[in-house]
C-alpha cells in the first residue's frame, strides 16, 4: 500500500492539494457527514467582487497561471494564449473579460480553472479560488439570482445558506455555447 503525498509535496498542485486534505477530514472524522441527505460539492471562486460555485466534477484542476502563455494571432481579445501544459497545449480563456464584465488583473491569488470536458479544453483565469464547498440537496434553488457579472445565460441555479447565495455556473453550457466556440476574432 502507497503512502499517501505529503502536504508540503503537494503546495505547488492547489487542486490535489485540496483533495489531500478533503481526504484526511473524512478518515479523522469516520466519513461522518454533518449534512443530512445528498451532498453537492462544488469548486468556490470569486470573478471580481462576486462569488461562483462550478460543479466538482466539471472541474479537471485548479492551477496557477502559467509563466509563459503564446498568444494566438487573429484569436479574440478574452483569449490571453496557450500554456503548455505537462505537454498538453492548454487555451487559457479570461472569464470575466469573455462575459464583458473587464479583465482579470495577473496578481498573487489569480488561478486557472481547467474545464473537464471531453471535447473542448480550457483554463478559465478567475480573481480566486476559495476551495471546495457542499451544500444539501434542500439549500439548492433553480432560478438563479441576478449577478454583477453578466453570466445569467450560464447560471445552473445557485445554492443559499446563512443569507449568503451561491450562483453555480455551468462550465458545460460556458463552453459548448457558440459564442465561446468563435474563438476567431
Amino acid at each position: 500500500m502507497s503512502q499517501p503525498p505529503s502536504l508540503r509535496e503537494l503546495r505547488d498542485r492547489p487542486f490535489e492539494l485540496l483533495r489531500e486534505l478533503e481526504r484526511r477530514c473524512r478518515a479523522a472524522t469516520g466519513g461522518r457527514n454533518d449534512v443530512q441527505g445528498r451532498e453537492w460539492v462544488g469548486v468556490a471562486f470569486r470573478l471580481g467582487a462576486e462569488s461562483f460555485l462550478v460543479a466538482r466534477e466539471e472541474t479537471r484542476e485548479v492551477m496557477s497561471l502559467p509563466s509563459s502563455l503564446t498568444r494566438v494571432p487573429g484569436a479574440r481579445a478574452w483569449i490571453r494564449g496557450l500554456a503548455n501544459v505537462r505537454g498538453q497545449l492548454l487555451p487559457v480563456i479570461d472569464l470575466r473579460q469573455y462575459l464583458g464584465s473587464g479583465t482579470t488583473s495577473p496578481g498573487r491569488n489569480v488561478r486557472v480553472l481547467v474545464v473537464n470536458h471531453r471535447d473542448i479544453p480550457a483554463g478559465l483565469l478567475v480573481d480566486e479560488v476559495l476551495g471546495f464547498r457542499r451544500f444539501a440537496d434542500g439549500e439548492f434553488e433553480a432560478s438563479p439570482p441576478p449577478t454583477l457579472v453578466r453570466c445569467e445565460r450560464y447560471l445552473a441555479g445557485a445554492f443559499r445558506r446563512d443569507g449568503e447565495t451561491w450562483p453555480v455556473l455551468s462550465l458545460k453550457l460556458l463552453v459548448e455555447s457558440p459564442s465561446f466556440l468563435q474563438a476567431a476574432s
